[in-house]
């Protein structure tokens, strides 16, 4: 006999809040799955290897183009994201931004479809994808303010890592539907072929209506916040008045989560930097070929997704703290590992390890700690903001991230000049986990949630 037989069922009111709970849970990770199409597909696989290619004009100089594009759309963001999320915060209207920050990423990325394979087409290009993504971080300032409105104070680590195994698990879709129907074969979807760059400019039209779709339910589903106070009526540059006094009050009454923010800028950059140049040490230092790359990211994603969703779990019960440190503990193990292995042959508790054998292992577990870190630390920042402040505090989120967003890759590319080989590359990227360890251990947690 069941143990709960005798048991009384929940009110049929109970049973059906769950649901809708629950049914806010899935519509608000449907919209990290739907970005996934412009993370993965859009800004880092396909549209932009395309965009710095021969036809643009040569490699390099596309690649310096794009750099010099997303580097202008990071200073925007950085200027502008608290400030929009403060409006947003006091006019009530997170749920109408997420809307039409979404609909302008799509549309951006939709008109991707007229940049042809000829340097005249480049600028168009990089500003279209520096654009989009200036509107993609506006709406993931709201986005991750609503994590407080589809959770608990016991439930919001849990949730954050649903939400960021999602988006992992969106990319491993997105990408291999992208690869099988427009990439690989020679004649894929409605036609489309490698001539005038064709496959790859239908690629985009994809990317806009997925993330489109996917993007409405949390629309439907999660109910807007009611207006705080008329402060977003005034100007915008009034409103940056009103942030600057809001950061000194939050510095008075909250400094350890100013301290978070700083730690966190810090240790997200290195966090960044395991994927924006894990494929580039895959093929330059073990030896990969691109197909092994592709193979390897979505491998990395499944596993991701998976951490995710553990320390999800582990969140809500030791706190996100504790979790953000063991994670770091984790990727300094492995990445050290990695580095000190390298690509020659070694025999490790009497395992042979070669160059492949190493990157698959190691790099597998990197990835691994890479996912509960990053959900703990959208739920840690949930867990400090005020009520209905949400918006604005992960405004600074972003910026503070995009203040920092410039270690990672000088430290890797000082460590490469210093030593003379792109494994010590590696090495940078540690020093950079490590420094945001460092600067994270004295910062107080959060309040441990009630059961």
């Amino acid at each position: 006999m069941s143990q709960t037989a005798g048991l009384p069922a929940p009110p049929a009111g109970v049973r059906s809040g769950r649901a809708r709970a629950g049914l806010r849970v899935l519509a608000w990770a449907s919209w990290d799955w739907g970005s996934a199409a412009f993370n993965a597909v859009m800004t880092t696989f396909v549209f932009t290897v395309y965009l710095t290619g021969d036809a643009f004009g040569g490699g390099d100089h596309a690649s310096a183009v794009l750099g010099y594009g997303l580097a202008a759309s990071g200073v925007a963001i950085a200027l502008l994201a608290p400030v929009t999320g403060q409006r947003s915060d006091a006019g009530g209207r997170r749920k109408l931004f997420l809307g039409v920050n979404s609909a302008a990423v799509a549309l951006l990325t939709a008109l991707c479809f007229f940049v042809r394979p000829a340097p005249e087409f480049l600028l168009l290009g990089v500003g279209l994808i520096a654009l989009a993504n200036i509107f993609f971080e506006f709406a993931n300032v709201n986005y991750n303010a609503m994590l407080t409105q589809i959770s608990t104070p016991a439930s919001i680590g849990r949730i954050s890592g649903f939400g960021w195994a999602m988006g992992y698990a969106g990319g491993i879709v997105a990408l291999a539907l992208v690869l099988a129907g427009f990439v690989l074969p020679e004649t894929g979807w409605f036609g489309a072929t490698g001539a005038n760059g064709l496959n790859i400019r239908l690629v985009a039209v994809f990317s806009a209506v997925w993330f489109l779709v996917f993007a409405l339910p949390v629309l439907f589903a999660v109910p807007e916040i009611p207006p705080r106070d008329a402060g977003h009526r005034s100007g915008v540059l009034s409103s940056y008045a009103v942030l600057a006094r809001r950061i000194r009050l939050l510095y008075r009454t909250q400094p350890h989560t100013v301290y978070f923010l700083l730690a966190s800028a810090v240790y997200r950059d290195g966090l960044a930097a395991v994927f924006t140049f894990g494929g580039v040490i895959a093929a330059g230092t073990f030896g990969f070929t691109l197909s092994q790359v592709i193979v390897f990211a979505i491998a990395g994603n499944v596993v991701a997704a998976a951490g995710a969703v553990a320390g999800g779990f582990l969140d809500d019960r030791a706190g996100p703290k504790a979790v953000i440190i063991g994670a770091r503990a984790g990727l300094l193990a492995t990445g050290s590992a990695m580095l000190v292995l390298g690509p020659e042959q070694h025999v490790l508790f009497g395992f042979a390890f070669d160059g492949t054998l190493t990157f698959w292992v190691f790099g597998l577990l990197l990835c691994l700690f890479v996912g509960p870190a990053q959900s703990a630390s959208r739920a840690y920042l949930a867990r400090l903001a005020p009520e209905g402040e949400e918006g604005g505090l992960f405004g600074l989120y972003a910026t503070t991230g995009r203040a920092a967003s410039f270690l990672a890759p000088s430290l890797f590319a000082l460590c490469i000049g210093i030593f003379g080989a792109q494994r010590y590359g590696i090495l940078g990227i540690l020093l950079v986990l490590l420094a945001g360890l460092l600067v994270l251990l004295p910062v107080k947690p959060p309040a441990r949630p009630g059961r």
